[in-house]
């Protein structure tokens, strides 16, 4: 199993204090994890601070909103009920028997609404190509609102199941709210809220007790302040707004939670060491070794692990022309990587068709928007997380770190 050379883990944690050394210019605080397909914690650091100017060491304990990164949690949901033949991922009859807003809902094509030419399926929103986008990556949708606006991270159910499509079903790789949907299709097929349905049916049996869409009073207490990096300047700053995701933060009854929307592509906030558990059990096929609990079987991991979108071998090459330049920083393109390499797209995930200097072929990866990213490469039984709290997405102060820490990981595997 995999293990590092204990020879290296000073350096490791070197390199992510050199980065928390400045705060001001890199990053306050960041918490790294790497672990192997035991569920053994084979790297950990906590550098920095909980917040620039905050008088708390950061530490393994702190809360982070994992955003995009609950999308993997997701699709485990999706997966166990598509085993339980309560979802299907192709049966689109079935989508629109348990979420008819999909039957109807039209595409905007950037001047007016469309009528969809094919019925929407379970694989199309786990692989993006649904036709739903982000209005912090798609002008389209900025349009669409107009002044009133739309804001993924209010909370508010509207902004989810007002948006329209603006790609016709299967014709596209997008990233947007498709997972969003996938979770509701979870709600519905289940008979549990989304947050529940994760707690009882994933979270629960691998022991994992903080991860949570509606964190607790001792979650709160060690909640990693959000940053902000000047786009001028590139210095950082502290929010002093009040949280990006801060609705389930501030619900307190069930009622105000109740009311507030369960976000299968955003919600959930994380210690990231025990997110790390979540990808150890796909590394081990679908076993949670530690508590020997088995959370998917292991012919399911390899269909999520196996590319859905063979027709879009460049999805990720596309240039991102962010419209909130505070969510998102403009990118040429979503991930680079030699143009003769084709890129795949798991049930959730970026997948690696090809081995790297780093990755084995079929490793899977993806990010949250406040630059956190996981990656799991299961052929060598290893991988992990690295968690900032700073916007907008691609800082490249933490994707640089992220590289480097991670390609240190793998030289310094026994």
């Amino acid at each position: 199993m995999a293990k590092i050379k204990t020879s290296a883990i000073k350096d490791l944690k070197s390199q992510i204090d050199d980065v928390t050394s400045k705060p001001d210019e890199n990053a306050a605080g960041i918490v790294y994890v790497a672990v192997n397909k035991q569920g053994e914690v084979i790297f950990e650091h906590a550098s920095g601070k909980a917040g620039l100017g905050v008088d708390e060491d950061m530490t393994m304990d702190h809360t982070f909103w994992i955003a995009s990164c609950t999308k993997m949690i997701t699709g485990i949901a999706c997966m166990q009920l598509v085993e339980q033949g309560k979802l299907a991922l192709d049966d689109s009859d079935l989508v629109e028997k348990l979420a008819p807003e999909l039957k109807e809902v039209q595409v905007f094509d950037g001047k007016q609404l469309q009528k969809k030419d094919k019925p929407i399926t379970l694989r199309m929103l786990l692989s993006h190509t649904a036709g739903f986008g982000y209005s912090f990556f798609d002008q389209r949708i900025q349009d669409y609102y107009g002044a009133a606006g739309v804001n993924e991270f209010s909370g508010l159910p509207y902004d989810y199941l007002s948006q329209p499509l603006v790609n016709q079903p299967g014709t596209a790789w997008e990233y947007g709210i498709n997972i969003d949907w996938a979770g509701i299709l979870v709600e519905r097929a289940s008979g549990l809220k989304l947050n529940d349905y994760f707690l009882e049916h994933i979270l629960k049996p691998m022991n994992i007790t903080h991860i949570n869409m509606f964190p607790t009073d001792e979650m709160k207490s060690k909640l990693a302040w959000m940053h902000s990096r000047d786009l001028h300047t590139g210095k950082l700053k502290r929010s002093i707004d009040g949280h990006l995701n801060r609705a389930p933060l501030v619900a307190k009854t069930q009622a105000e939670k109740d009311a507030v929307f369960q976000q299968g592509g955003a919600g959930c906030f994380a210690r990231p060491n025990q997110y790390a558990q979540v990808i150890s059990m796909l590394l081990n096929d679908g076993v949670h070794a530690p508590t020997g609990n088995r959370i998917l079987k292991k012919e399911t991991v390899d269909t999520m692990f196996t590319n859905q979108i063979p027709d879009f071998p460049d999805f990720g090459r596309t240039a991102i022309q962010a419209p909130k330049p505070e969510y998102s920083n403009s990118l040429p393109e979503l991930y680079p990587e030699s143009h003769d390499i084709p890129q795949g797209w798991g049930l959730t995930f970026f997948l690696h068709l090809k081995p790297s200097a780093i990755h084995s072929e079929g490793t899977g990866w993806w990010a949250g928007l406040p630059n956190l990213f996981w990656w799991a490469d299961r052929q060598k039984g290893v991988g992990g997380m690295i968690a900032s709290q700073i916007v907008p997405f691609g800082d490249p102060k933490i994707l640089g770190l992220w590289a480097q820490i991670e390609g240190g990981i793998y030289q310094a595997l026994e």
